[in-house]
């Protein structure tokens, strides 16, 4: 731990200051920064500029004053030096000869680096080295910059310049490129907490650990913004602190209400997230650090979804084990967005006049978004239901069946009526109530075809022969089809590319980029399929080429046919008839009549439709309603 500094003039002195580091082993929290210099001390690798980068209260400072201790100690330059001895003392103290701190947004002008390159020739009066410490650096102008170029480019071998700054991005790349960079990092809350909790044991002050870590998440990584307000808090409660102390004199929020609010919030508990705003509201609380601290508490629970054993030192004991519990609550996806939805919130509430009403819309945005159904949760469903509603049995390798499952066209028996009227035969039935065939006309009813039991097929066997990528193409896509009849458009539209080696390979159109897609969700599924079929693993690659045609065969093209042909047929055959019987009218209108009873066979009613297991599903999930039309 850091030791006490001495104060030879008996006031009181400030914790920032009393516990400020006084060697390397003191600095807190920047173990990669003190572990190179005391690399280059050691090696005698040190150069002639370092730049200290950081935010405030992270050992800048402190940094280059125990470098110029170890540069100008006795016996130096060393690591392991005597922070009492007389010239450590000096420097710690500001009364160095040869340690020149300057203000850098007070020396800004070009006057004040000219004089400091006057000065650069003279040798140090009892050191070793010349150091020249420029804090806040950014704040010099683009002139000055210009005019300690050539003195930092080559300096005496007797002077060091030490560097500091918070905004890095304002200092000329030619003056960042002659400096050694070292960035200081914010210190974890759990050792600016174990520090507050040495100081409080040094000083006989009860501090409580949550009190501790408290002031650590406030201090935002600055060790010594934590002091001074730990000097604050002792002022004011006196030698015993717990944290309501803590939230009560800094307005900060309690890490137990804020885990209780996104509890509430993954609950979907709309009127009670809302009446807790109200409360913290009217407490007099920040609501913009109110939202910051809730988007905090969700990061760190997407932490813990992600990798439950990262950023633990930055996490309360008692919050890990809330984390713990609300990481079932809810899918990463989800948490993504809702995180999303509270950034864009806290986005909009730093210039909104009335903070409190955009963070209610934004907090009841992120509780409807828990409950809104993704495309993908509705693939997912629909694919579920229709592997539940569908089972089949693979059909055999050897024999590839067509693409598309086709509904035959129903084989009809010639109806010959001698005693119908012509007026009858004529008219044509309607689509979806036929009309019933006389008793003179009605057709015997076929011989009924032998039973066969159905039995279940056996899986398919590897092929023994080689089979063709085509054939096998045709036999993976009726078997998929007939598992998941909801990818058969997607699958319909793929064109077979090649077969070599454990690749097999399909293609799209690049206008079917979107099918493309969908059958990349169902890539395990095809592979699997694959494997069955060819007897050996085969990895599916699914490619897009210009080259492809769209071609999306409809679903009733062998009915159509069959409907033209039948159309062709009788118009050649009816001049035949006609010549033979003398230009009759009794065979052809016989003829029509056979033709319409093919042709217009009864469409399937709709509630047959709406009877599918697999549409009752869907219904169900989106509890739907069938509307039927007014008749």
């Amino acid at each position: 731990m850091v030791a006490v500094s001495e104060n030879p003039s008996g006031s009181y002195e400030v914790f920032a200051r009393k516990y400020r580091p006084r060697t390397f082993d003191d600095v807190l929290g920047q173990d990669h920064v003190v572990q190179t210099l005391k690399n280059a001390i050691t090696q005698d690798r040190l150069a002639h500029a370092y730049l200290f980068v950081g935010p405030r209260g992270t050992g800048k400072t402190t940094t280059a004053r125990i470098l110029a201790k170890a540069l100008n100690c006795k016996g130096g330059p060393k690591v392991d030096f005597d922070p009492d001895e007389d010239i450590c003392r000096e420097i710690a103290e500001g009364r160095s000869l040869d340690v020149l701190e300057i203000d850098g947004a007070s020396n800004r002008g070009i006057d004040e680096i000219r004089g400091l390159r006057e000065t650069v020739g003279f040798a140090p009066s009892s050191s070793k080295f010349r150091v020249y410490y420029i804090d806040e650096v950014h704040m010099l102008t683009p002139q000055a910059f210009n005019a300690l170029l050539k003195t930092l480019e080559e300096p005496p071998p007797h002077v060091k310049f030490i560097f500091a700054t918070t905004e890095p991005d304002k200092i000329l790349p030619t003056v960042l490129s002659r400096c050694q960079r070292f960035d200081l990092r914010r210190i974890p809350s759990g050792i600016i907490a174990d520090h507050l909790l040495h100081i409080a044991e040094n000083e006989g002050i009860t501090l409580s650990g949550a009190a501790a870590f408290a002031i650590a998440k406030g201090a935002d990584g600055g060790m010594r913004d934590a002091q001074s307000m730990l000097d604050q808090l002792v002022a004011f409660c006196g030698e015993s602190i717990d944290e309501g102390d803590v939230l009560e004199i800094f307005g900060f929020n309690s890490l137990e209400k804020i885990a209780e609010l996104a509890g509430l919030i993954l609950e979907r508990d709309t009127a009670t997230v809302l009446g807790k705003l109200h409360e913290q509201s009217e407490a007099g609380r920040d609501l913009s650090k109110l939202l910051g601290d809730l988007i905090t508490h969700f990061r760190l629970l997407l932490v813990q979804i992600v990798d439950p054993g990262a950023e633990t030192e930055e996490i309360a004991p008692e919050l890990l084990a809330t984390l713990e519990r609300q990481r079932d609550l809810i899918r990463t996806d989800r948490l993504l967005h809702l995180i999303d939805l509270l950034a864009e919130t806290d986005g909009r509430m730093k210039w909104a006049p009335n903070k409190k009403l955009h963070l209610e819309i934004g907090l009841i945005k992120a509780i409807r978004s828990l409950g809104e159904v993704s495309i993908d949760d509705v693939i997912a469903l629909l694919d579920e239901a229709a592997g539940a509603a569908a089972p089949r049995s693979p059909a055999p390798p050897g024999k590839a069946p067509a693409r598309a499952p086709q509904r035959p066209a129903p084989a009809l028996d010639p109806v010959v009526s001698e005693t119908k009227p012509s007026s009858v035969a004529a008219e044509k039935p309607a689509p979806q109530r036929p009309a019933e065939p006389t008793p003179a006309a009605r057709p015997e009813p076929a011989a009924p075809s032998p039973t066969i039991e159905e039995k279940p097929l056996p899986k398919p066997a590897p092929p023994s022969g080689p089979v063709s990528g085509a054939a096998l193409w045709d036999a993976v896509f009726a078997e998929l089809v007939a598992q998941r009849p909801l990818i058969e458009t997607w699958l319909r539209a793929a064109s077979f590319l090649q077969h070599e080696g454990h690749v097999f390979a399909i293609g799209y159109p690049t206008e079917l980029a979107l099918y493309r897609d969908s059958v990349l969700r169902h890539k395990d599924l095809i592979e699997e399929t694959l494997a069955r079929f060819a007897g050996r693993n085969l990895e599916l690659r699914v490619d897009l080429s210009s080259d492809l045609e769209v071609v999306l065969e409809p679903f009733e093209d062998e009915d159509e046919e069959n409907e033209n042909e039948a159309g062709q047929s009788d118009s050649q055959v009816a001049p035949e008839t006609s010549a033979a019987d003398g230009g009759g009218s009794n065979g052809s209108q016989e003829s029509e009549s056979a033709t319409d009873s093919a042709d217009d066979e009864p469409a399937e009613p709709v509630e047959d439709f709406y009877d599918d297991p697999l549409i009752k599903k869907a219904l169900d999930i989106f509890e739907a309603t069938h509307l039927k039309p007014n008749s």
